[in-house]
């Protein structure tokens, strides 16, 4: 299965997409982590090529038959669709997972005090941040609401959205 998680910086995409990925021992691509490995060896790395390696790597993997864990902003329609077709492609469910922070007060201390987990990496600031272009979701997918809630209580919270998802796929199938 293919997990599409998406959400804006600072929400807490990564540590709940890393804490499932965990888990379930899932492979787990953040584009973060490629974009960055990509600009230390001087490549670029400023428009969608590091969603086209994670998009080779999660279809690889799901033919494998391994569960993938995708990381990123997903912040258009268009990646959103690739998303789906990389799913498609390796004839694998998917499950998209919008992560939001509801709490703007919140969200913001959150961007602002964070550090880095990933050598070099430049976090955008609070203003980058509110001002990043997300488009609007058009379809249903599983929204979590990080405000107020711990990693573990998210995860929890997830996994049982996950579960009730998987049984609504199979009934219709």
């Amino acid at each position: 299965m293919l997990y599409i998680f998406s959400g804006l910086p600072g929400t807490g995409k990564s540590t709940l997409s890393a804490a499932l990925a965990a888990q379930i021992k899932a492979v787990y691509l953040r584009v973060d982590a490629v974009e960055q490995a990509m600009r230390d060896i001087g490549m670029k790395a400023d428009g969608p090529e590091g969603y086209y390696v994670c998009y080779a790597l999660a279809a690889q993997n799901l033919r494998l038959g391994l569960d993938v864990i995708a990381d990123t902003v997903n912040p258009i329609r268009i990646t959103r669709e690739a998303w789906r077709g990389v799913a498609a492609s390796a004839g694998a469910p998917f499950a998209e997972i919008e992560v939001v922070c509801t709490d703007v007060c919140e969200h913001k201390q959150r961007v602002e005090t964070r550090t880095a987990d990933i050598p070099g990496l430049v976090l955008p600031t609070w203003e980058e941040v509110i001002n990043r272009h997300y488009e609007e979701w058009d379809r249903d997918r599983i929204k979590m609401d990080t405000a107020h809630k711990t990693a573990a209580e998210t995860l929890t919270e997830l996994c049982g959205q996950l579960h009730r998802y998987r049984m609504d796929e199979k009934e219709r199938i």
